[in-house]
């Protein structure tokens, strides 16, 4: 029974969508612009502990679309994922919530910013894939860098990417 209470656990409790947003702030009078628009694209991931054992990880994308200067629209999305996490080595932890959690949260993000786009009346948006063991290795190189210790925090962290 002791080995049973030390197996490392690693379960997806559920998937979903916790936030979703969209503006369109200069509507009407912006769709009659004939330029094309300037996308930026926002990347956000956040962890939480909930319970002993359990995680929120969230992986949020805001998408910003310009047209001279003036807003055409707005997209921010959050979903997010609860994860049973139990006996995993501490040096560990951090990589899994910052890297296998959000491999798992992106797809399901990229296909409502895509949607919600399109429902919208526009183009979809395509979010790039995101590579989050080279985001997370760079945040890793930063703290290192900022604190002398190369202790990195995983929340929080903002990356632009590009769009297909």
């Amino acid at each position: 029974m002791a080995d049973q209470e030390q197996t490392p656990v690693f379960q997806i409790q559920r998937m979903y969508l916790k936030d979703l947003s969209l503006e369109q702030p200069n509507s009407p009078q912006i769709l009659l612009e004939q330029q094309q628009p300037q996308v930026e694209i926002n990347l956000g991931l956040g962890v939480e502990s909930i319970a002993d054992g359990i995680f929120e990880v969230t992986v949020t994308a805001t998408v910003t679309t310009k047209v001279k200067e003036k807003t055409l629209f707005l997209v921010e999305a959050k979903q997010a994922g609860i994860f049973e996490i139990r006996n995993v080595p501490e040096q560990q932890m951090q990589g899994i919530v910052s890297i296998v959690c959000p491999q798992m949260i992106y797809p399901y993000l990229r296909a409502i910013v895509s949607d919600v786009c399109t429902r919208a009346g526009f183009p979809p948006i395509i979010l790039s894939e995101v590579n989050f063991q080279a985001m997370f290795e760079a945040q890793q190189a930063q703290a290192a860098a900022q604190n002398g210790n190369g202790n990195g925090n995983g929340g929080g962290s903002r990356i632009i990417t590009g769009v297909n």
